[in-house]
């Protein structure tokens, strides 16, 4: 089944697209929420974590606790590098098995993720790659509003993040107006029988 990176910068509004073709019936995977979802469905891979990291990453509850582990690999590359070692085959796999369960529901199945170009263990999965962008100014507002954080904060981790890979991307979508205009895009990225993504998928 052809697979499509929904990828793009913090704010751009990855999420945004990925609702509008969820809306459309094309599934689409998203990597934040299923990676959330595999530490509690597989006890063995926290353990493997904190095995790798040498530290106890479970909350009162028992759970993983996102937080601290986030504070850990923020400030430490090394141990970043560990827990992709660990985490992202663990999605690969899971995403993989997902996709087998989409045959026959829809031409294409999506891949949303931030990370997803700039990881080797993904780079054979993409069949088209597809890039959200929109103007920094842009991109700060939405995420300062729904995330409550300050813009110091903000601008911190969008300079954590990789740099620009937009020219690894076989179409652009530039979400900086309305609503309605991203859905007209969508439709003409994914839906229009000569557009460029639909030929390259061979689902024209």
């Amino acid at each position: 089944m052809k697979t499509v990176f929904l990828t793009g910068a913090i704010g751009s509004g990855k999420s945004s697209v990925a609702a509008l073709l969820s809306r459309r019936g094309i599934p689409v995977y998203d990597s934040d929420e299923r990676t959330k979802s595999l530490y509690k469905r597989r006890p063995g891979l926290v353990r493997a974590v904190e095995k790798s990291l040498g530290v106890s990453l479970r909350g009162e509850d028992g759970e993983l606790d996102k937080k601290r582990l986030a504070g850990i690999v923020f400030s430490d590359p090394s141990a970043l590098e560990k827990l992709e070692a660990i985490v992202h085959p663990a999605v690969l796999e899971d995403f993989r098995r997902w996709r087998i369960r989409q045959e026959g529901k829809a031409p294409f199945v999506v891949m949303e993720s931030a990370i997803v170009l700039s990881k080797p263990v993904f780079s054979a999965e993409a069949d088209a790659v597809v890039w959200v962008e929109a103007p920094e100014d842009i991109r700060l507002k939405r995420v300062m509003e729904r995330s409550g954080l300050s813009e110091v904060q903000v601008r911190e981790r969008m300079s954590s993040q990789e740099s620009e890979l937009s020219w690894k991307a076989d179409v652009i979508i530039i979400n900086d107006s309305s609503p309605e205009a991203l859905s007209a895009r969508v439709d003409e990225v994914f839906f229009d029988k000569n557009s460029y993504i639909c030929k390259l998928l061979n689902t024209e």
